[in-house]
């Protein structure tokens, strides 16, 4: 059994979702390691990680009205507003997604759907460097 680790980060654009398959790809296969599990673990509470369609971009966009329809951006709704009028809003969305993701690894590659890709979500108006654990424990 063999492991490897890394962080990466990624710089955001604001609220969207940015496709990190490649990324995540490129790394895992300089590990060497072919058959494994991946853990993906985001570092912050106000961006978080899925795993979505890759192909109509209509679904990332629909995704992210939908977030804003179920937890809106309105300042008289919440307490905590520390580092702005979103702070709050994008917690709440971090809580209903995931900031951890668990991928099995074949054949050096993750074993993703034909049109699954992994994406980070930002949930704060501005961009921001995220930084993501990768962790894949596994064997040749």
């Amino acid at each position: 059994m063999r492991q490897s680790q890394t962080i990466l980060t990624i710089r955001t654009r604001g609220q969207d979702l940015t496709d990190i398959t490649d990324e995540i790809s490129h790394w895992l296969h300089g590990t060497g390691i072919r058959t494994g599990l991946l853990t993906v673990f985001c570092q912050h509470t106000s961006a978080s990680l899925t795993i979505q369609e890759n192909a109509d971009p209509a679904v990332r966009h629909d995704l992210e009205v939908f977030l804003k329809r179920i937890v809106p951006e309105d300042p008289h709704r919440y307490r905590h507003s520390a580092e702005g009028d979103d702070d709050m809003p994008a917690h709440i969305r971090t809580m209903l997604t995931d900031v951890s993701l668990t991928i099995p690894v074949g054949e050096g590659r993750m074993l993703l759907g034909n049109w699954q890709a992994v994406y980070l979500m930002e949930h704060r108006a501005r961009g921001h460097s995220r930084h993501l654990v990768l962790h894949l424990t596994g064997g040749d």
